[in-house]
C-alpha cells in the first residue's frame, strides 16, 4: 500500500533502521536516530543503484513523488537520474565560480593591481553599488546585452549620465577579461553603443586668465592653514602634477641639489621627471625639518605615516572662498599651467605635454619618456614659477620671447 502523510509522520525508530515503501522503488528508511530519508532504489543497464530524495519532513511525501516523477522521466530517455544529479551540481559550481561577480572581482585583482588604490576602490564601489545586485551572481556566460542595460538604465535614471557610462566601460572590460579566460564567448556589451545619451564633456575647473591666476596666487600666498597644507598649495601651481601624486611625494624620491622630484606616474606607470624650480627648492628646504621624520612630504595631520589628505587642497581652496565646481580645483593647475605656457609663454606644446606626463609619441612612434626635452623642460618649469612670481607681484605678463 502507498504510505501517506499521517504513516510518515508516525513512524517511529527502532533498534535498527527500516523501510517503508510507497512503490515505483521509492521508499522511506527510518534511522535508529529518528531521521527519515526518502530514497529510490533503480536499475540503471543492469545494474541496481540508489539515489536520495531528501529528508522527511523538509522534503515531504509530495514533494518526495515529484522527485521520484522526475526520475522515472529521465530513466525513460535512458538518463541516469543519478548521474544527471552529479553533472547538474557540477554545472551549479562551474556557473557560480564564473558568475559576473567572480569575475569582475578577479579582474579588478589582476587587470588593476597596478593602479592607485583609490581608483580601484572607486571602480569596485561602482560594481558593489550599480551591478552586483542584479547581474552579480548570475553566470557571465549567460548574461545577455538587455541585461546589461537595464542595470545600466537604473544608474541613467537616478540622473548620473557620466556614472552610468563609465560603469558600462568598465562592465566591457570585464566581459573581455571573461572572453579571454575562456568563460563567456563575447562582449554583450559591445551591442549597447549608443544605447545611453552622450555624457556632456565635463573639464576640471581651472583659471587660465592671468588676472585670475594673479588673485588666486595671493590668496594662496596669504593662507593660514597648517605648514603642510600651506607649502603643497604654494608648491602645486608651479609643478602642476597629479594632485595625488603631489600628497603622495616621497623625500627619497626627491634630490634637492639636484633640483629634481622622480616618481612613478599614477596613471601610466611610467617613470617621470620633475624638474624643479628655485622656488619650490626652497619651500621644501623649510618643509624638511617639519616632516624629516616622516617618508612623505606632506604628511597626514594626526600621523608621520600617512600622506596628506587627498581633499586637503581642495578644502584649503574652499577655506579661501573658492567654488572647485566651477572656480579651480587642485586638478585645475594643470589645466591652468597648460593654457598660460602656450599661450602666454610660448612654449611648444610637445614639451608642455611631456612635463604633464601625457603619452605623447615621437616621429618614430615611441611613448613619452622622462629625459624627453629634459633641457627644455629645466627652462620652462624655471620660467614658469618666475613667471607665477610675476603675476602675484603685479608685475607686466612676460614671455619667453622678451627675454630671449
Amino acid at each position: 500500500m502507498k504510505l501517506n502523510d499521517i504513516a510518515v509522520r508516525k513512524a517511529k525508530p527502532e533498534t535498527k533502521s527500516y523501510k517503508m515503501a510507497d512503490g515505483g522503488g521509492m521508499y522511506l528508511e527510518v534511522m535508529p536516530n529518528g531521521s527519515k530519508y526518502w530514497r529510490l532504489k533503480y536499475r540503471f543497464n543492469g545494474k541496481e543503484k540508489r539515489l536520495a530524495f531528501g529528508v522527511y519532513p523538509t522534503v515531504s511525501l509530495s514533494m518526495a513523488r515529484d522527485r521520484l516523477s522526475e526520475a522515472k522521466r529521465l530513466l525513460a530517455q535512458n538518463i541516469d537520474p543519478s548521474e544527471n544529479r552529479k553533472a547538474a551540481k557540477q554545472s551549479r559550481q562551474v556557473n557560480a565560480s564564473n558568475s559576473f561577480e567572480i569575475v569582475a572581482r578577479e579582474w579588478i585583482s589582476s587587470y588593476m593591481i597596478n593602479k592607485a588604490a583609490s581608483h580601484r576602490d572607486k571602480v569596485l564601489r561602482r560594481f558593489e553599488l550599480y551591478l552586483f545586485p542584479w547581474l552579480g551572481s548570475k553566470p557571465i556566460a549567460d548574461i545577455t546585452a538587455p541585461d546589461v542595460l537595464e542595470a545600466i538604465r537604473r544608474i541613467e535614471k537616478l540622473g548620473i549620465l557620466e556614472t552610468a557610462h563609465r560603469t558600462l566601460q568598465t562592465a566591457g572590460q570585464v566581459f573581455r577579461y571573461a572572453v579571454q579566460t575562456g568563460r563567456t564567448i563575447r562582449d554583450v556589451t559591445t551591442d549597447l553603443k549608443g544605447a545611453l545619451p552622450p555624457s556632456p564633456v565635463k573639464h576640471m575647473a581651472a583659471f587660465t586668465e592671468p588676472k585670475q591666476v594673479a588673485e588666486l596666487l595671493r590668496a594662496i600666498d596669504g593662507f593660514k592653514g597648517t605648514i603642510t597644507v600651506r607649502a603643497a598649495l604654494l608648491i602645486a601651481p608651479m609643478v602642476f602634477v597629479r594632485p595625488g601624486e603631489l600628497r603622495q611625494a616621497k623625500w627619497k624620491d626627491i634630490d634637492l641639489d639636484a633640483g629634481e622630484w622622480r616618481y612613478l606616474v599614477s596613471k601610466t606607470k611610467t617613470d617621470h621627471l620633475v624638474p624643479l624650480p628655485k622656488q619650490v627648492i626652497e619651500i621644501l628646504r623649510e618643509l624638511r625639518p617639519f616632516s624629516a621624520h616622516s617618508e612623505y612630504v606632506f604628511m597626514g595631520g594626526h600621523t608621520s605615516l600617512k600622506p596628506m589628505s587627498e581633499s586637503a587642497i581642495n578644502a584649503a581652496l574652499k577655506r579661501m572662498g573658492y567654488d572647485t565646481k566651477t572656480q579651480i580645483t587642485g586638478h585645475g593647475f594643470r589645466a591652468m599651467a597648460r593654457t598660460l605656457l602656450h599661450e602666454r609663454l610660448n612654449i611648444d606644446p610637445h614639451i608642455i605635454e611631456h612635463q604633464l606626463a601625457h603619452k605623447v609619441p615621437d616621429a618614430l612612434g615611441s611613448a613619452y619618456n622622462r629625459t624627453k626635452f629634459i633641457q627644455q623642460r629645466k627652462e620652462m618649469m624655471q620660467s614658469w614659477a618666475d613667471y607665477l612670481d610675476e603675476l602675484k607681484a603685479g608685475g607686466k605678463i612676460i614671455s619667453l620671447q622678451d627675454v630671449a
